[in-house]
């Protein structure tokens, strides 16, 4: 059987099964498991072992200091690559419910799309993974290449323990590159291959000056206010033409190659319908940098919330004794979060040393080349299912932890999005199409048959 036919086998295999995985697919998502609040995460751990040990592969629940890692494999391959695949199975609360338009875990199908929590992120996109695996070994008896498969219960509350776990199993989860299916696609519909994504660093600073609210008129003017306090602080470390001014923020940032540089140029761009589709009347400064370098290759300040003082109705005349903000830095290749928050920890110290920094959560950045010796498979992986060549995106714009693959494995680390790019995804009516989903699965089936054409010698790649 030739190569084309090997393929066009699974992909009808996949056709034809639609409706049984769909079905599947929303029995998946009735089971919550949302990590934030350790709901039913034990649970569809347990669900997907049974699961995958079911489609024929050697599958293990791994403990963690947290939720457990589902580990499946299978290695049967002689002489090809072995594939990392990563999703995770814990999803966001639901809250708030009143604004979802059917129940958040009972799979509702409206216009041409499954509504539930998790369904974009990220069950709908590791599911359609597990049934590429499955297709292959249904119609043909193996897989083209090895597979790993790593689904993680803390995603959504920062993966604090992958890191670890990724360490005291580096020979367990040896592969030669890692795939994430999560995250949507362009804008503009188009399929796209990420080589990276920024990192995180999230940390709250709290305020506290006299020991209770007082009267604005007897105290204002004598004693301090901490919202004041941390408004000034806020104000040394962003200003207005939009230039983070945190000593030593910018210091070891990998700069764009001229390649990236010319796919960044590719991408599909209409700001005017950006801007209206968010009612926005200006982006952020500065104004004069381009879209797509802003979210590829800058690093970002941005307060989440700020609290203090009075927020009812009418007005009420008080000097909060007390405030705090939240905030997170997007960091790119090559900052580190701890160095960053070291200089964070700096800055306040000289300009408000009365403010307490709080560190959360953090994770790195992460980075491939463009010029990766896998770019080529992925391409043609979604040549083969879609029908069009994928946009090549140098770094995605959130935050997910492949920084374990490239950083702790070094190997390459891609993200392949299945998902609409209006997923509403950690919103009310989160939704996937179910072209989107149907064609993650040919993705997926193209990416293993793709991979399965090369070989390795003595660990090196041969295409």
């Amino acid at each position: 059987m030739i190569s084309s036919d090997i393929l066009n086998a699974v992909f009808e295999y996949i056709d034809g099964n639609r409706a049984k995985s769909l079905g599947r697919l929303k029995e998946y998502l009735r089971h919550p498991s949302i990590s934030a609040e350790n709901i039913g995460v034990d649970e569809v751990s347990d669900l997907l072992v049974e699961m995958l040990t079911e489609i024929g592969l050697e599958t293990s629940l791994m403990p963690t200091a947290g939720h457990p890692m589902v580990v499946a494999r299978w290695q049967k391959a002689a002489g090809k690559p072995t594939l990392l695949l990563y999703g995770h199975y814990d999803v966001q609360p639901a809250d708030p419910i009143e604004k979802w338009l059917s129940p958040p875990f009972e799979p509702t199908i409206r216009d041409g799309r499954i509504y539930a929590r998790g369904v974009g992120d990220n069950k709908g996109q590791h599911f359609a993974q597990i049934l590429a695996i499955e297709s292959h070994l249904k119609v043909h008896g193996t897989l083209p290449c090895n597979v790993i498969l790593l689904l993680e219960g803390e995603e959504e509350i920062g993966s604090p323990h992958i890191a670890d776990f990724v360490r005291a199993n580096k020979d367990f989860l040896k592969a030669d590159l890692a795939v994430t299916a999560d995250g949507p696609r362009h804008a503009s519909g188009a399929p796209v291959i990420k080589f990276g994504s920024r990192g995180v660093l999230s940390f709250e600073l709290r305020c506290r000056h006299a020991c209770r609210d007082l009267h604005s008129g007897n105290y204002g003017g004598v004693v301090p206010n901490p919202i004041w306090t941390l408004v000034h602080l806020l104000g040394t470390m962003k200003n207005a033409d939009g230039e983070i001014t945190i000593d030593g923020f910018h210091e070891g940032i990998e700069p764009p190659s001229p390649e990236e540089l010319a796919a960044i140029e590719r991408l599909p761009l209409d700001v005017e319908t950006y801007k209206h589709s968010l009612g926005l009347v200006r982006l952020d400064a500065p104004a004069e940098r381009p879209f797509y370098e802003r979210l590829c290759s800058r690093p970002t300040l941005t307060i989440n919330g700020f609290h203090g003082g009075y927020s009812g109705p009418g007005s009420k005349t008080v000097l909060p004794s007390d405030a705090f903000v939240k905030c997170d830095i997007r960091l790119v290749e090559a900052q580190d979060p701890g160095d960053l928050l070291r200089k964070v920890a700096a800055h306040v110290k000289q300009h408000a040393p009365d403010v307490e920094l709080i560190a959360m959560e953090s994770m790195s950045p992460s980075k491939t080349p463009l010029a990766s010796p896998f770019t080529g498979p992925l391409r043609r992986a979604f040549v083969a299912a879609q029908g069009e060549e994928p946009l090549l995106i140098p770094a995605g714009f959130g935050s997910l932890p492949s920084y374990v693959f490239t950083k702790i494995l070094g190997i390459p680390a891609f993200e392949t999005p299945y998902a609409n790019h209006d997923e509403a995804n950690h919103a009310p009516n989160e939704n996937l199409t179910l072209d989107c989903f149907y064609s993650g699965i040919r993705t997926g089936s193209a990416l293993l048959h793709e991979l399965g054409s090369l070989h390795l010698a003595n660990d090196r790649l041969a295409v």
